[in-house]
């Protein structure tokens, strides 16, 4: 007997009758053509049957696999989907990126029947990182994978330590079947793993000196031992925070990752990719896929959209590389500054799903794009905002370097193609909703 079949009459019925209005509803939006339906069924159907993340959940046969961090959850998650499937497994995911409760109940509805009976072997889920804690008890995750934090959305989450302690609480009461996943680099997650007793914990991270940075960053987060308050003494770091590090006061220390990640290949382009890969591959491994098969799937991974995704446009090349807080705008920024390409186009907005505090902008280090010159063409809601902080990343008047502000988005990118030469590549870095604007004008489709 099914796990659907062992519900609860009233249960079943509930079930069955919210998965169908559902799937009603994605059906009426995906044919108008009003977006990919990957939020609204699920706000429809969980008042219908407020247990519905609970009852679909458990009907997953080997379990649900949860990805939670700042940066990294759909590039992550999409290639251990892609390494799961190679085994052939059948897999449920929210690949549009939609990862609130909404978007993960909607991602599991999509594979249930019309009677709300669900065959997969595997759930991946990316989560939104403020309700991680709120989803653990209905989903009942077979493993967790956590891969950062940093400052993100203040306006929203607050900061880093807050959420690692909401996390690190709500994990802790989970079954010791509970695997967990953890970036070694991150001393705030890795102090996390450390202290989560029951659970069986690994760790991912980076082994390879040769990339350190020249000095820690600016946008840096977490510096300070998370046991005892000191400042950590830092090896080396490779972005940001994350690095090898130790604290002289209370002997914390980072823990030894699974794998050694100077023995593996990378997926995309950014330092930060590495990161994603040896967190999918690790979480591979810890399921029992064997090394080779996740070897095999990394150089045939093709990106996320938004995420160092590139299209051709107009006999073009044009890579979109999202950029949605300070960290992740440097990394993406130092993946512009190594190619010789030079013209860049920014796009900044402030709506609920980017965070409406853009205050972070003074934190990224635009002076790296300013001072190698180039044009760059700012857009988006805050254009004059971008505008500002690329002025003042200029005190000394760069003659190689051009600034064009166009408000209207479409405006903006047919200016950047138009500045971009045939045998280069036009970046674009935009914050969330804003690279949903800019595929929406470049390949005339909505995501969501």
């Amino acid at each position: 007997m099914t796990v659907a079949n062992k519900l609860h009459l009233i249960d079943r019925i509930k079930l069955g009758l919210a998965v169908s209005v559902a799937k009603s509803v994605t059906l009426m939006v995906r044919s108008l053509r009003l977006g990919a339906a990957s939020v609204l069924p699920g706000s429809i159907a969980r008042k219908i049957e407020p247990k519905l993340l609970q009852l679909l959940s458990q009907q997953v046969k080997q379990g649900a696999i949860l990805i939670a961090g700042t940066n990294g959850k759909t590039t992550t998650s999409l290639l251990l989907r892609e390494i799961l499937e190679r085994k052939g497994y059948r897999v449920a995911h929210n690949s549009t990126g939609a990862n609130l409760e909404n978007g993960l109940m909607t991602a599991l509805m999509d594979n249930a029947s019309l009677t709300g009976s669900l065959d997969v072997d595997y759930a991946i889920l990316e989560v939104d990182e403020n309700i991680l804690p709120k989803v653990l008890a209905p989903i009942q995750p077979k493993l967790i994978l956590c891969l950062n934090l940093f400052r993100d959305q203040l306006d929203r989450y607050g900061e880093v330590d807050t959420i690692s302690k909401r996390w690190g609480s709500a994990i802790a009461t989970l079954s010791p079947q509970t695997i967990v996943v953890a970036n070694a680099d991150d001393p705030t997650i890795c102090y996390l793993g450390q202290q989560l007793t029951q659970q069986r914990v690994s760790f991912f991270g980076l082994s390879e000196p040769e990339h350190y940075l020249e000095a820690i960053p600016h946008a840096v987060d977490s510096i300070y031992c998370p046991r005892c308050g000191q400042a950590l003494n830092y090896e080396g770091v490779y972005l940001s925070h994350m690095g090898e590090y130790s604290c002289g006061n209370c002997g914390f220390s980072r823990s030894q990752p699974s794998l050694n990640s100077s023995e593996w290949p990378q997926i995309l382009v950014g330092l930060y990719n590495k990161y994603n890969t040896l967190a999918a591959a690790t979480a591979a491994q810890e399921l029992g896929v064997d090394a080779a098969t996740i070897r095999e799937t990394i150089p045939n991974f093709h990106a996320a959209f938004g995420r160092a995704e590139e299209l051709e446009i107009n006999g073009k090349k044009v890579r979109i590389l999202l950029s949605k807080n300070p960290v992740g705008t440097n990394e993406t920024i130092r993946v512009v500054t190594q190619s010789t390409d030079k013209t860049t186009l920014l796009v900044l907005n402030d709506r609920v799903q980017d965070g409406e505090d853009v205050s972070w902008i003074w934190d990224v280090d635009t002076e790296k794009l300013v001072q190698r010159g180039g044009t760059l063409v700012v857009s988006g809601d805050r254009a004059y905002d971008m505008a500002l902080r690329l002025r003042y990343s200029d005190p000394q008047p760069n003659n190689n370097f051009n600034l064009i502000v166009e408000e209207d988005l479409r405006n903006a990118i047919n200016t950047a193609l138009d500045r971009t030469p045939n045998n280069e590549t036009l970046h674009i870095l935009p914050t969330y909703t804003a690279m949903l604007s800019v595929r929406e004008v470049l390949t005339g489709r909505k995501i969501l």
